[in-house]
């Protein structure tokens, strides 16, 4: 049901290429699947991607939010959809959900009828993270800090530019992760290359280069709403030089046009609970402001 499953994902109002089976089955061996399909009138409705360990369901445990993905659902058929899925998983031994709905700048236009759905089940609110985004719309202030990086980049001879290898930077965020934080990469290297190749419109790599040598990178996760930075990382020169500033300001104006936000991704660890109010603040200085990622815990038993 793959192409089915796709062309719903494809065509809701709240779709996400990470939704797409595509980027879901690439990790497979590490998520029992519980996905639901929705059905009305003989048609696929809606799809909900969602995986399975032990007795807890989550939407999804290897995406960052998931939630319902439809097109055309109103109020009373989401409350619906959502109380027969809930009691299949039930029935299944399944005994509670944990829910991340996709944020608000996501949707193409509102979709939020799943909250209502949370709200009447009474389902606890148990993490909160916090990312930071800027509406191009409206763009909050650039502090000169992060204007005074970017034209130290520009001195510098920094140059920028979109590239399809992916080993050199992947060494240089290893070890930039491993060294400051004693982690790797969600991802590895070839499954990183293996979703740019699936999704090539939507996966890109940003690197800043000077005097020969790779300097700093940002990975972009693209949608015609959202251009979100990840996988961020500059060496001992690129910090020298202010190359992620100047490649932060080439990205935000580069995106403007094909995106209506810029997010930079989330600010926090221990479950929402520690904020890191230095990585936070870098964000704000470039015109970003607060975005939530809520996580629902709701009873199926």
């Amino acid at each position: 049901m793959a192409a089915a499953w796709n062309a719903v994902n494809r065509a809701a109002r709240n779709g996400h290429f990470m939704f797409d089976r595509g980027f879901m089955d690439y990790h497979a061996d590490r998520f029992a699947d519980a996905s639901m399909t929705l059905w009305a009138d003989g048609r696929l409705a809606a799809i909900l991607p969602a995986s399975r360990a032990g007795d807890e369901v989550v939407s999804h445990g290897g995406l960052t939010f998931g939630g319902l993905v439809n097109d055309d659902l109103g109020v009373s058929d989401t409350l619906a959809a959502l109380d027969a899925v809930a009691a299949a998983w039930a029935m299944q031994g399944a005994r509670r959900l944990t829910y991340k709905p996709s944020p608000a700048i996501y949707h193409l236009r509102p979709a939020q009828e799943d909250l209502y759905w949370l709200f009447r089940r009474e389902a606890p609110l148990v993490r909160r993270d916090v990312t930071a985004a800027i509406d191009y719309r409206a763009r909050g202030a650039v502090s000169s800090r992060r204007t005074r990086g970017a034209r130290k980049a520009a001195k510098a001879g920094v140059a920028f530019r979109r590239v399809d290898g992916w080993g050199a930077y992947w060494t240089l965020l290893e070890g930039v992760l491993q060294g400051r934080h004693g982690v790797r990469p969600t991802h590895s290297l070839a499954e990183i290359e293996l979703l740019a190749g699936r999704f090539p419109g939507e996966i890109e790599l940003h690197v800043a280069e000077g005097d020969g040598e790779l300097q700093a990178g940002v990975v972009m996760f693209v949608t015609p709403q959202v251009a979100h930075a990840q996988y961020i990382a500059a060496s001992e020169a690129g910090r020298e030089t202010g190359a992620l500033d100047g490649l932060f300001e080439h990205l935000i104006h580069g995106y403007s046009g094909r995106s209506r936000y810029f997010d930079f991704g989330i600010s926090n660890t221990e479950q929402g609970r520690v904020l890191n109010e230095g990585l936070i603040r870098q964000k704000e200085e470039f015109g970003a402001s607060a975005v939530a990622h809520d996580f629902y815990e709701v009873a199926l038993a």
